[in-house]
């Protein structure tokens, strides 16, 4: 889960990490707030997704009229799909240097990957390509190791950066350690000509299993709960469940992450687009059917969704159980009127193969797997 800008650079501040004074505004409040700083500023739109700048969702203003002006042309506007849900408005500073600052979990090597360039900026990955260095190592994921590991990153940079960089590895370091993060990424991360430094622009990016262990993070994404709408959704219903494409075909209902993210790629092959990702836990379908309503309240926003699939391996859940507790979602959420195609497979099968077929409705029960891809490409009426 990646943070809006504004509110990752508010928790960093709140750890002692210096970050130009900015508030958050929307086209509501923009002609009336109160602008940090003397008189020059800069506009950031507030997305969850890179690329701003040369999207144009940043701007620089030297009024208050100037600001308004930006906030209410893209308070409409989307970048790269994402709609805009905010601004950060914050002083402008001036800077001697701009350098890159990463540290992300780098799964494959099971280590934390730092990464250090003398030329940040927008145009830190044409820097790349030209020659200029990214400096990267590979450290265990404690403050120690990551300060260890980036030292010799550091003694490449020129002699003017080493300090404040140096500093702010450390002081890094320990923020993407305290949230559990993911991804800390500080582009631009501005040197002053005093030798100060502050994170000009970041990305924080959160494990969302973490959430929980810090209220200062749920705090905020509780906060925000249009932005942060499936953080929000595991965080009040105890599952994952991810929009994958809003103009996806297929509506999944599934368990067992592993399995889902397979028959994701499966449906992929098949040309079907799936809407979601989702992990209802079989071994939680007991007694109510609240999760599956949840879920089916999810599909009726997607407007393309065309065929259901729903892929339930169940061991100690009952399928009949199972069963029961679908046909009542679906009667919860009348407004998901496409047809289902059910794998199911697992215990008391026979029993919701016949629960089923005497409700009437449009579910196709059937066991193997590959044959229900099939079936959901013809309900949903591709050509694969």
């Amino acid at each position: 889960m990646l943070l809006l800008e504004h509110d990752a650079k508010e928790l960093a501040r709140e750890q002692g990490i210096p970050v130009p004074a900015g508030v958050f505004v929307d086209s509501r409040s923009a002609d009336g707030a109160h602008f940090p700083g003397g008189g020059a500023w800069v506009v950031k739109s507030q997305v969850d997704v890179g690329g701003r700048g040369k999207a144009g969702g940043i701007g620089f203003a030297s009024s208050k009229e100037d600001i308004a002006a930006f906030v209410h042309q893209h308070a409409d506007a989307a970048i790269r799909g994402h709609k805009v849900a905010g601004f950060r408005v914050e002083e402008k500073i001036a800077f001697a240097y701009e350098v890159y600052l990463g540290f992300m979990v780098d799964a494959a090597q099971r280590g934390v990957r730092v990464l250090l360039s003398a030329q940040g900026g927008v145009d830190v990955e044409a820097h790349a390509q030209h020659g200029d260095a990214m400096l990267t190592a590979l450290a265990m994921p404690d403050e120690a190791s990551l300060v260890a590991a980036a030292t010799p990153l550091v003694v490449q940079l020129p002699p003017e950066l080493r300090a404040p960089i140096g500093e702010a590895v450390a002081a890094l370091a320990r923020v993407f350690l305290h949230f559990d993060a993911t991804l800390l990424e500080v582009n631009p991360l501005f040197v002053r000509a005093d030798g100060s430094w502050v994170a000009g622009d970041m990305k924080l990016s959160l494990d969302e299993n973490a959430l929980e262990r810090h209220p200062e993070l749920e705090r905020v994404v509780l906060s925000r709960p249009s932005v942060y709408r499936e953080a929000v959704f595991k965080l009040e219903q105890g599952f994952d469940y991810v929009e994958i494409d809003s103009r996806g075909q297929v509506g999944l209902l599934t368990t067992g992450a592993g399995l889902s993210m397979m028959l994701i790629d499966e449906m992929l092959q098949a040309g079907l687009h799936p809407y979601n990702f989702c992990d209802v836990r079989t071994g939680l379908l007991r007694g109510v059917p609240t999760r599956l309503i949840e879920v089916l309240k999810q599909f009726a926003r997607g407007g393309d969704i065309a065929v259901v699939l729903v892929n339930i391996f169940a061991g100690i859940t009952d399928l009949d159980e199972f069963a029961r507790l679908l046909l009542e979602a679906l009667d919860a959420v009348p407004e998901v009127k496409v047809p289902v195609v059910a794998r199911l497979i697992g215990n008391n099968l026979e029993a919701a193969t016949r629960r089923i077929a005497q409700s009437g409705r449009a579910i196709t029960v059937e066991t193997d797997l590959d044959k229900a891809l099939r079936l959901a490409v013809a309900r949903a009426g591709v050509v694969a």
